[in-house]
């Protein structure tokens, strides 16, 4: 259920605003041996946030290209593309559809489903709006960062092996960051 409580956001604006593809990025971190953390970036096909005169009704929408993938190590990448992981041949997006936006304090909640390797399942990612400024060129942007954890496992990335010493090689939970700017279109 949303909340449809009017809030006032200094600088909001209603209207369709674009992901700024050079400005965003969305990455993921999760457990390596038990030990210690991979992290991860995806490059950014698309995203849309559609601002109504109630922010608690917009709507957000995103994919991100599986292939681009990149972690540092290029034999770990090839391995996350491939059907042991994401599957990027037949699966070349990881997509997202929010279903609604609560507010918290200060801060939001925006709830939606996402889709990996064809499953698709309900998430919820904290947001920490950062706000709004005009740039050098006169587009006017929004900013934050978008937090959640998955279970990989839900979304059919079950793949691991068993360490010599106990545990497996890779942790279930991975932490997704959208670290997004958007721009206002005209």
């Amino acid at each position: 259920m949303t909340d449809t409580t009017l809030l006032e956001i200094p600088g909001y604006k209603a209207g369709t605003w674009v992901l700024d593809p050079s400005h965003s990025e969305v990455t993921f971190t999760v457990r390596h041996m038990m030990i210690s953390k991979v992290r991860g970036v995806f490059g950014v096909k698309s995203a849309t946030i559609v601002a109504p005169e109630n922010p608690l009704e917009a709507s957000a929408t995103g994919s991100v290209d599986v292939a681009s993938v990149d972690t540092k190590d290029e034999g770990r990448d090839a391995h996350l593309r491939s059907a042991d992981f994401f599957d990027a041949e037949n699966f070349p997006t990881l997509d997202f559809v929010s279903t609604g936006v609560r507010a918290k304090g200060g801060d939001f909640l925006v709830d939606g489903d996402l889709t990996i390797r064809g499953i698709t399942n309900p998430v919820t990612f904290e947001v920490e709006f950062g706000g709004f400024g005009t740039d050098p060129w006169g587009n006017y942007k929004a900013g934050g960062t978008a937090k959640t954890v998955i279970n990989r496992e839900d979304f059919g990335l079950v793949w691991n092996a068993a360490l010599e010493t106990g545990g497996v090689l890779v942790g279930k939970d991975v932490t997704i960051t959208l670290d997004v700017q958007a721009a206002l279109q005209a």
